[in-house]
């Protein structure tokens, strides 16, 4: 549980400076230039992944269970995996009604696949990985509506082909994950 603990703090640390320190990452980015910043936060994101990845198959292997979910939970969080796949696909496409409606589709995707997993599983290795991203999606949306507002961010409408493309996009890349990619990954095949 050490490594995935460590994984996390890393991980979400890393991508917790705009919520703690905007101000010291804005001062940051301008001594050490744009490209050499965003190389040190993606080495750091990647051993911070890395470490949450191997932290969370060891403790896989020696699951404590805090609580037995029903099993319908498991279609619950098929649904709310599909809905968090959608909003994924939300912040890439341009110009659909889901990015100009919620402004921040990412974060609240990954608060809805983590939410979806906590329900799904009742053990404390995903209490602690799901629970992590969980709280710090939600930290992190308020953070990024908070600097929208100051910025009186304006995001441009959507169009009905930019919201039909990211329903598309996202299902389909949610039931290549579900029917293929989840076991083959992650070694549990959810459907």
């Amino acid at each position: 549980m050490g490594m995935l603990i460590l994984g996390l703090v890393i991980f979400l640390g890393v991508h917790s400076i705009r919520i703690v320190a905007d101000g010291w990452r804005t001062a940051m980015v301008a001594r050490l230039g744009q490209t050499t910043w965003k190389g040190l936060y993606a080495l750091l994101s990647a051993v911070g992944l890395g470490l949450v990845v191997w932290g969370f198959s060891l403790a896989r292997k020696q699951p404590v269970e805090m609580w037995w979910p029903p099993s319908f939970m498991r279609h619950v969080a098929w649904l709310l995996t599909l809905v968090a796949f959608v909003l994924l696909a939300a912040a890439y496409v341009p110009r659909n009604a889901i990015k100009a409606r919620l402004h921040h589709p990412m974060v609240l995707a990954v608060a809805v696949w983590a939410a979806a997993h906590l329900l799904a599983n009742g053990n404390v290795a995903h209490g602690v990985l799901f629970g992590s991203f969980l709280l710090w999606s939600l930290l992190s949306f308020r953070a990024a509506r908070g600097r929208d507002r100051a910025a009186q961010t304006a995001y441009p409408a959507g169009t009905v082909a930019g919201t039909v493309i990211t329903l598309v996009a996202g299902g389909a890349a949610w039931a290549v994950f579900a029917f293929w990619a989840h076991g083959i990954l992650m070694g549990i095949r959810p459907l």
